[in-house]
């Protein structure tokens, strides 16, 4: 059962309720082994931190950053931020020092928490041109301190300042006069435009979001939550604090890249994620089917029409499979479905809220029907995640983001835009008043700038209303659609669709180079460099014979003619993704430029 309180006592309440049973899994710095922290250790810890901030001077609604990857340290600081009634604002781990400077001249930061090596050397450079800079504090006690550093201090001697808890009565003094209006985060968002906004996320936003998502999203004190996504991300951060509303136990993955790994040790039953990970778990299984025999493959095939068959013509419509149906389907998930869950470590799956960018219906289906509980949804970060979402074990459609939550309300305006009303909905953007008057019309109403519709009670999204291009014969095209059409094969790494102004559609792509390499090596092709392989006329006619595999549904002026295969991945560093990977494609443009060029040439 859900705890109602103000975030700043949820910790400490949760150890009254539960005490010493674990509530966060997690890996030190560098180390290998997993260990386990209690509620009563937690709460100790926030204890400390507010302490220690306070013995800091940090005031009431003083912002304080937090750059790193996800650990258990900055759970600490938020939630012992929280407790003295300060603000965080959390950092992506691979923000770059021109990002950082900005965020914290924008919200002049005094005290700013880093994570590992790579975030201090970006914080220590910095710190001179940052005026209201006055202490970094290190997580990760393995960092290298520069000797002209005498600003920096380790996280262990910051818990020191809190020892005992010295300033325990003014803590408790300050969780009395927490109130919901209060701002609890500040999350800046690049965008795919590069504009920076900091979007103020209020304590009501986290109430009103914890009592909806309570009510229709069904994890529990039972479940074994990993957190992939950084804890930077709204849809992370916003699932992690309804988790720990509800008593579930956390698994803290400080390494992105390890993730199957830290599932197969861990054995989670939840986690959220964004389509690109099912997308490579899809193509992973397809790779390995097209490997296997003839007759594992029959095996297989036979497998998946009887999984899509049980759980999405029959369950996913409400519908009561027929005993044959069921007793086969029982069969394969014994037999086929659950190897698949266990090569993933999913032994024990409960479901997996999916959101963050368009889900391909072809990864969707493919997920549900091997006994996976796939829960798509849609938000932002102005909406605090979550606007709507399917609900488990009640009927979805296949390309949906699920049914709106309760207490918001979705108008469908101008242009189809999804437009927003409700207590989730943030109050604006830091320091913009003019963004933030412009981001509401005179309704009140959210503008998202995304495109969409209901139906039954569903929402439906099309296209970013900004991405949709119009090629010079006057046709729209939804490169958002057409790049996770193609990302589901597994030679496909990332994809940007070229359209706007252009006679036709065209594409840049990164392969998967290690794959490429194989097909190369198995058909006698010997390449020095990834230039010399992505140039390659008969690799780029084999990607583009998959790619027209994949493209057989969409309208003619809506297929790819041509494409530009890169040898380097799009990346942050360039400028060409943002910090939640999507693409920036207005730098693609100005980087590619001569290779698009050379795609429409005569």
């Amino acid at each position: 059962m859900q705890t109602k309180c103000h975030l700043s006592i949820l910790i400490h309440e949760q150890a009254k309720k539960y005490g010493s049973r674990p509530v966060l899994t997690y890996r030190e710095f560098g180390s290998l082994k997993w260990k386990t922290v209690t509620w009563n250790y937690f709460s100790q810890r926030v204890k400390q931190v507010s302490n220690a901030l306070l013995n800091l001077g940090v005031s009431v609604q003083e912002n304080i950053g937090v750059f790193s990857q996800n650990t258990v340290q900055s759970l600490y600081c938020d939630f012992g931020a929280f407790g003295i009634r300060a603000v965080t604002i959390p950092f992506y781990a691979t923000s770059s020092e021109e990002q950082i400077r900005f965020m914290i001249a924008d919200a002049q930061i005094r005290i700013l928490f880093v994570g590992e090596q790579e975030q201090y050397d970006k914080a220590f450079r910095v710190f001179a041109q940052c005026p209201t800079m006055e202490r970094i504090i290190v997580f990760d006690n393995s960092v290298r301190i520069s000797p002209h550093d005498a600003s920096t201090i380790y996280f262990d001697d910051f818990l020191n300042l809190g020892k005992d808890y010295p300033r325990q009565s003014e803590v408790e003094k300050l969780w009395g006069e927490a109130n919901e209006e209060d701002i609890a985060n500040i999350l800046y968002t690049s965008g795919t435009t590069g504009d920076s906004k900091g979007v103020i996320l209020s304590y009501s936003q986290y109430h009103a979001a914890m009592e909806a998502n309570d009510k229709c999203v069904p994890v529990g004190e039972n479940d074994r939550v990993m957190n992939f996504l950084p804890f930077t991300h709204v849809f992370e951060r916003g699932w992690t604090y309804l988790c720990l509303t509800e008593g579930a136990r956390l698994i803290v993955n400080t390494y992105p890249k390890e993730i199957q790994e830290s599932m197969r040790e861990t054995h989670p039953t939840c986690m959220c994620a964004v389509p690109r990970f099912w997308e490579k778990v899809y193509a992973g299984v397809k790779a390995k089917l097209d490997d296997a025999s003839g007759a594992k493959r029959a095996l297989f095939k036979n497998a998946l029409k009887t999984g899509r068959k049980h759980n999405i013509e029959y369950l996913s419509n409400g519908k009561r499979p027929p005993v044959g149906l069921s007793l086969r389907y029982q069969f394969y998930n014994r037999t086929v479905f659950s190897l698949i869950r266990k090569e993933l470590g999913l032994e024990d799956a409960h479901f997996f809220p999916t959101a963050g960018a368009r889900v391909s219906e072809e990864v969707e289906e493919f997920i549900h029907s091997i006994g996976i509980n796939m829960m798509v949804g849609y938000g932002l970060t102005e909406s605090l995640a979550t606007v709507s979402c399917n609900h488990l074990g009640e009927p979805f459609t296949i390309g949906s983001v699920g049914i709106p939550i309760e207490g918001i309300e979705v108008k469908i305006g101008e242009n189809d835009e999804v437009l927003l009303k409700g207590p989730t909905i943030t109050r604006g953007y830091y320091k913009r008043e003019q963004m933030t008057a412009d981001a509401f019309d005179e309704e009140g109403f959210f503008h998202t700038g995304d495109s969409g519709y209901l139906q039954d009670g569903e929402l439906f999204l099309k296209e970013r209303i900004k991405d949709l291009f119009k090629t010079s014969n006057g046709k729209y095209i939804a490169p958002q659609m057409i790049e996770a059409k193609l990302l589901v094969d597994r030679y496909l790494e990332q994809v940007a669709i070229i359209a706007d102004e252009r006679k036709f559609v065209s594409a840049l792509v990164v392969p998967n180079y290690e794959l490429l390499e194989e097909y190369a090596r198995e058909h006698g092709m010997i390449f020095a460099s990834h230039e010399e392989m992505c140039a390659d006329q008969r690799i780029i006619d084999m990607v583009m014979e998959r790619i027209d595999t994949l493209q057989q549904g969409l309208a003619s002026y809506e297929t790819v003619k041509r494409i530009t295969l890169l040898p380097e991945m799009f990346s942050m560093e360039k400028g060409e993704l943002t910090n939640t990977l999507k693409i920036r494609r207005s730098v693609l443009n100005k980087n590619y430029a001569a290779q698009i060029e050379e795609m429409y040439k005569e």
